[in-house]
């Protein structure tokens, strides 16, 4: 699901503010229909809600659930890589915390705190764990 084509786009907006329909379809250019069906998916999953705004007519917006904040680190670091390696001159949006200071995204160990690089990693579990290979030169 959330490799679907415009998921990741529709948390973004959601994200950002963008509630409505219209607004989320003016934003990411996507068909309706597809929209429409993505919007549904992410409801179906959990991800987001709908909720009604309007009695006349009827309207809808839809709003990210606890789920679906959950994949905001995940919306931060591809921001925060498409701004180091993506984004040329284009000026993009900041993300500033309560306290102030800006954003950044990194993962770190648990025990002892330090950021965590490619080469520390190692993989164990699951029914088909990957390999994990160095390919940077």
């Amino acid at each position: 699901m959330i490799g679907d084509r415009y998921t990741l786009e529709i948390a973004r907006e959601l994200f950002y503010g963008n509630h409505r329909f219209t607004d989320m379809a003016a934003q990411l250019g996507a068909p309706r229909s597809v929209l429409s069906n993505r919007l549904a998916k992410l409801c179906d999953a959990g991800v987001i809600r709908r909720r009604q705004y309007s009695d006349r007519p009827p309207r809808e917006e839809y709003l990210l659930t606890e789920s679906g904040r959950d994949l905001v680190p995940l919306l931060l670091a591809l921001k925060q890589w498409g701004d180091r390696w993506c984004r040329g001159d284009v000026q993009t949006v900041e993300f500033t915390h309560r306290c102030g200071d800006q954003l950044h995204v990194e993962t770190v160990c648990s025990a002892c705190r330090k950021t965590v690089q490619f080469e520390d990693l190692t993989v164990s579990g699951g029914t088909h764990p990957p390999t994990l290979t160095n390919t940077m030169e």
